[in-house]
C-alpha cells in the first residue's frame, strides 16, 4: 500500500511540476529601414539577399506608434474582425488590430494590437515583394510608395496597388480580406519591355525584441512553421544561438506565433519554397524574421506572371484553423495551437469543452460537466482502485502488527507481508494503475484551459472573470478585505485553497502509510499541491476541486459498501 500511494504521489507531482515547470536567411529585408541590400548568387544560383544590420549612430530613431503611422499614406482595413492599415510605403500590412480581443477582461480595455510600423519598438509588420535576378532590374521595396485608386480594405472591398519601374516593367499587388483573419495577397508582374526579366517572389514576417513569454516548456512561442508536412517550433533563444534555420519545402506555413496570436505566411501550397528563419541584432534589440523564397518567374516580353500567397494575422481560434486547413488546403494549419504531445487527447477534450459551453453558455459549466463525463468514463476503473484501497485499509491492523513483529528483519517483514496479501487475495498495486491511466487526461485538460484562446477571458461564476488566469483573490488580503497587495508569492486563492481541502479530505479516506515519514509526507501533500497549482488557470484550479469531490462521494460510497460486505462477510462466517 505504501509504494502504491508513493507511486501516486510521485506520478502526480510530476505531471504538476513538468507542466508549471517551463506552463533561414531571409529574402531581401526592406532596403528602406535598414542599409541598402543587394541580391547576389549562392552556389545553387538561387538568389539571395545580402544581410546588414543597421548599428551605426546615424540610424533612425524609434518613434511611438501614432508618429510611425503617420509617416507613410495608408489605406484603412475595415472589417468586424480586424482593424488598422496598409502603409503605401512599401505595400506593407504594418497595422492591425482586433476589435474581438481586449488585453484585459475590461470591455473598454485597448484592443489586441498585432502588428505596428517600422521605427516602434516593437515592430511586427509583413511585406511581400520580388527579387530581381539581377540588380539591374528595378523592383518595389519598402521606400516605394505604391498607387492606388482603392479607399479601403473590407471583406466586400478588395485595395489594388500598382508601381511602373520606368524600365517596362508594371507591377501589381492586390489585398483580399475574407470575414476573419486571412490576407489573400496576388501579386503579377506585366513586360511591356523588350528584354524577358526573371524574378523570384518572397514573403516576409518581421519582429523588432524579444517579447515577454509565458515561460511555460509545454507552450512555444516563438518561430513554428510546418514544413514538408512537418511541425518545427523554434525558441527565440535557440534562433538567437543559431542565428538562421533554413528548409525546401512545398507547402504548409511559416511564422511567429505568441500565446493566443499568430502572424504566418502561408506561400501557394503547391509551389516550392526555400523557407527561412533569422536572426540579426539591429543596435541593441533584436530583430527576427520569417521568409520564404519562391522559384524564378521569367516574364517575357508582352507577358504577365502572377503569383498568389496570403497572410494570416490574428486569433489562433481553433474552429477557424481547422477551416483554414480544410477549405484552403493549408497543410496542418491547426497545429499553429500548441496542442502538444497529448494532441489525440487534448483537441477531443476541447471540442467537448467546446460543444458543452455552446449548449450551457458558460465554459466553467463545461469544465463541470466534462469532469463528470470523465468520471464515468474512469468509473470501473475507480471502483477497482478505491475497492483494492478498501482492502488494503482493512488489512492495515494486521499489516501493523507484522511490522512491529518483524521491526528488525525487513526481508522477513517483506515475505509475512506478501503471504498476508496472497491469503486474502489483495493486490498492493491494484489501485495504482487506474489513477496513473488519468493522469495523461489530467495533462491534456490542462493543456486546452492552458493554450486555447476560446478560454481566454471565459467567465464562471462569482470573482471568477478569466478561467485561463489564476484565482484573483488572496487569503492574505482577506480575498479583499485588507487594502493592500499581498507579494506574489503569498499569492492563495479561494479555489485554490478550496483544492487543497478536497484533497486532504480525499487523502483522509486513503489508507494511511504505517511508515511515520511517508505518513507525514503524505499529510503535507495537500499543502505542497495548493502552493504549487494557486498560480495555474482558475479553469484548472476548479477541475481538480470538482474532480476532488466526486472522487470522495465515489470513493465515501464504494468503502462503506465494502465495510458492508465485510461485515456481512464475517457474520455469515460466525454463524457457521
Amino acid at each position: 500500500m505504501d509504494q502504491r500511494n508513493l507511486l501516486i504521489a510521485i506520478a502526480l507531482s510530476m505531471a504538476i511540476l513538468f507542466g508549471f515547470q517551463y506552463l533561414m536567411g531571409p529574402p531581401p529585408p526592406p532596403p528602406g529601414e535598414q542599409a541598402s541590400e543587394e541580391a547576389q548568387v549562392d552556389g545553387a544560383g538561387l538568389p539571395q539577399p545580402a544581410t546588414t544590420t543597421s548599428t551605426a549612430p546615424g540610424a533612425p530613431p524609434v518613434v511611438d506608434r501614432a508618429e510611425a503611422l503617420a509617416k507613410a499614406p495608408r489605406i484603412d482595413i475595415r472589417s468586424p474582425r480586424m482593424q488598422g492599415s496598409i502603409s503605401l510605403a512599401g505595400g506593407r500590412l504594418d497595422d492591425v488590430t482586433l476589435p474581438d480581443y481586449r488585453v484585459t477582461v475590461d470591455p473598454d480595455s485597448p484592443q489586441i494590437t498585432v502588428l505596428s510600423p517600422a521605427g516602434t519598438p516593437t515592430a511586427y509588420y509583413a511585406e511581400f515583394g520580388w527579387v530581381p535576378s539581377t540588380p539591374s532590374i528595378p523592383v518595389p521595396d519598402s521606400s516605394t510608395v505604391w498607387e492606388t485608386q482603392s479607399t479601403e480594405l473590407t471583406p466586400d472591398d478588395p485595395v489594388v496597388l500598382t508601381w511602373d519601374n520606368g524600365a517596362g516593367l508594371r507591377f501589381t499587388r492586390t489585398y483580399e480580406l475574407d470575414q476573419n483573419f486571412m490576407v489573400t495577397v496576388t501579386q503579377s508582374v506585366e513586360n511591356s519591355g523588350g528584354e524577358p526579366a526573371t524574378l523570384f517572389p518572397y514573403g516576409l514576417i518581421s519582429r523588432t525584441g524579444t517579447p515577454e513569454t509565458s515561460g511555460f516548456f509545454i507552450l512555444h512561442e516563438g518561430p513554428v512553421a510546418v514544413l514538408d508536412g512537418t511541425l518545427r517550433e523554434i525558441d527565440y533563444d535557440e534562433l538567437q544561438d543559431e542565428g538562421k534555420v533554413e528548409a525546401d519545402t512545398t507547402g504548409g506555413w511559416l511564422g511567429i506565433t505568441d500565446k493566443y496570436w499568430l502572424v504566418s505566411l502561408v506561400p501557394d501550397q503547391a509551389a516550392p519554397v526555400k523557407a527561412r528563419f533569422t536572426h540579426t541584432l539591429a543596435g541593441q534589440s533584436d530583430k527576427y524574421q520569417a521568409d520564404y523564397l519562391g522559384e524564378a518567374m521569367t516574364v517575357a516580353p508582352g507577358a504577365t506572371s502572377q503569383v498568389t500567397n496570403r497572410l494570416f494575422a490574428g486569433a489562433k481560434e481553433t474552429h477557424l484553423l481547422d477551416s483554414y486547413r480544410d477549405e484552403l488546403g493549408i497543410t496542418r494549419f491547426d497545429l499553429a495551437v500548441d496542442w502538444g504531445w497529448f494532441y489525440f487527447l487534448t483537441k477531443p477534450i476541447f471540442y467537448a469543452l467546446h460543444w458543452l459551453k455552446v449548449h450551457t453558455g458558460n465554459f466553467g459549466v463545461a469544465i463541470l460537466l466534462l469532469t463528470v463525463a470523465i468520471k464515468l468514463l474512469f468509473f470501473p476503473l475507480a471502483n477497482k482502485s478505491y475497492r483494492a484501497m478498501s482492502k488494503m485499509k482493512a488489512l492495515q491492523p494486521e499489516m501493523m502488527k507484522l511490522r512491529e513483529r518483524y521491526a528488525d528483519d525487513k526481508q522477513r517483514l517483506n515475505q509475512e507481508l506478501m503471504a498476508l496479501y496472497r491469503n486474502q487475495k489483495v493486490n498492493p498495486a491494484a489501485g495504482c494503475l487506474p489513477i496513473l491511466v488519468q493522469i495523461p487526461v489530467f495533462f491534456a485538460l490542462y493543456k486546452v484551459l492552458f493554450v486555447s484562446i476560446e478560454m481566454r477571458h471565459a467567465p464562471f461564476f462569482g470573482w471568477i472573470k478569466d478561467l485561463s488566469a489564476p484565482d484573483p483573490t488572496n487569503i492574505f488580503e482577506l480575498f479583499g478585505l485588507l487594502p493592500w497587495d499581498a507579494p506574489e508569492f503569498l499569492h492563495f486563492g479561494a479555489w485554490p485553497l478550496i483544492m487543497g481541502l478536497t484533497m486532504f479530505l480525499q487523502m483522509k479516506l486513503n489508507p494511511q502509510p504505517a511508515d511515520p515519514v511517508q505518513a507525514k509526507v503524505f499529510m503535507f501533500m495537500p499543502l505542497i499541491f495548493t502552493v504549487l497549482l494557486a498560480g495555474f488557470p482558475a479553469g484548472l484550479v476548479i477541475y481538480w476541486a470538482w474532480n476532488n469531490t466526486l472522487s470522495i462521494a465515489q470513493q465515501w460510497v464504494i468503502m462503506r459498501r465494502a465495510e458492508a460486505d465485510e461485515r456481512k462477510s464475517l457474520a455469515k462466517s460466525a454463524s457457521k
